[in-house]
């Protein structure tokens, strides 16, 4: 499979791309616990079928020294024993904020409020930032057909 462009040889999505990643940095420089970052990235991404990103964060989690079980299981979280209930209330946050059509009012007061028991403002902040920009990635990915399976740990970073 190959995609049908190249993000970073179009002088546009090229310097948007760049955007997105230096807003990513922000993230990582919050207090949002890495391993609810990639959780949610993780998710999104099944959800958006964006097999790119998929297969960038899994790898970028276990180089981290994420556990693959946990990473593997992302997709069933409700049905699991290994995740905490704040990372529960990330992923529960994730799924709203990404399937906003599913629902006229958007994400819940329920959902919102279970999350905001586990996370502060800065970090509820970083949360809604992380769901907004894996979102984006994930639909001009899909748009271009960026096959996932070749991402190398490192291969974005600046």
């Amino acid at each position: 499979m190959e995609p049908r462009l190249n993000p970073f040889a179009s002088a546009v999505m090229g310097k948007a791309f760049k955007h997105l990643i230096a807003a990513n940095q922000a993230v990582g420089e919050s207090a949002l616990p890495y391993t609810v970052q990639e959780l949610v990235r993780m998710r999104v991404s099944q959800i958006n079928g964006c097999g790119a990103c998929i297969d960038m964060h899994y790898k970028e989690a276990v180089h981290a020294g994420e556990d693959p079980v946990r990473l593997a299981l992302v997709a069933a979280w409700r049905e699991t024993t290994v995740f905490t209930e704040a990372e529960r209330a990330a992923l529960e946050l994730a799924e709203e904020g990404t399937r906003l059509a599913d629902a006229a009012g958007g994400v819940s007061d329920e959902v919102w409020e279970n999350a905001a028991k586990h996370y502060d403002e800065e970090q509820l902040a970083a949360l809604v930032t992380v769901i907004t920009l894996i979102n984006a990635f994930n639909r001009a990915n899909v748009m271009i057909r960026q096959p996932g399976g070749s991402y190398e740990v490192g291969m974005y970073q600046h």
